[in-house]
């Protein structure tokens, strides 16, 4: 059992996948992550996951968009290339508005999605790893760390007393599709 990392309990509905993610907290046993084929409503509560903090990285993103466009048109319109168009001051702040907020969405949306690769470890090229390959397609993997909980025979009733379709142990920490 040493070889032994994780432990998968496959469920073939959201529902009884959360019924077990109970009955495993309700005897303290700490639950390593959650591959589901789409999105369950209060997940993250019951597992405790913290809210993300994208938004500030996007907020971040288009101050910075902005802060590059307002410097590169000053230094354009105002110091490089100043010219007097009929009498007009030469950095009118609402013709410039429009490229302000095209560099803010620029910046946004390429820095979310570069913020988006570092902190999914998804980079263009990598193959995808998970624990179970069915987790993409029709089923609910519950995945237990076997270091951090010892008992395991006692997992394997829990999972299958939830109504888990089959219970694996994992002898590497992903599968991959190669």
């Amino acid at each position: 059992m040493s070889d032994i990392k994780y432990i998968l309990g496959s469920f073939g509905d959201p529902d009884e996948m959360m019924h077990g993610i109970e009955k495993l907290q309700e005897n303290n046993i700490s639950i390593f992550d959650v591959y589901t084929p789409m999105p369950i409503h209060g997940i993250e509560a019951k597992l405790g996951i913290k809210r993300s903090r994208i938004d500030i990285a996007a907020f971040c993103f288009g101050i910075t968009g902005t802060c590059a466009a307002f410097a590169l048109i000053y230094f354009c319109a105002v110091i490089d290339w100043k010219v007097n168009i009929g009498g007009k001051p030469s950095f009118a702040l609402p013709d410039f508005i429009p490229i302000m907020f095209e560099l803010t969405v620029l910046f946004c949306a390429f820095g979310m999605v570069l913020t988006y690769y570092a902190s999914t470890h998804l980079f263009p090229g990598r193959a995808p790893r998970v624990m179970d390959l069915r987790a993409t397609d029709d089923r609910f993997v519950i995945a237990v760390d076997a270091h951090e909980n010892a008992a395991h025979t006692l997992i394997d009733s829990l999972l299958k007393d939830a109504g888990a379709l089959e219970v694996k142990y994992n002898e590497r920490k992903y599968i991959s599709y190669e």
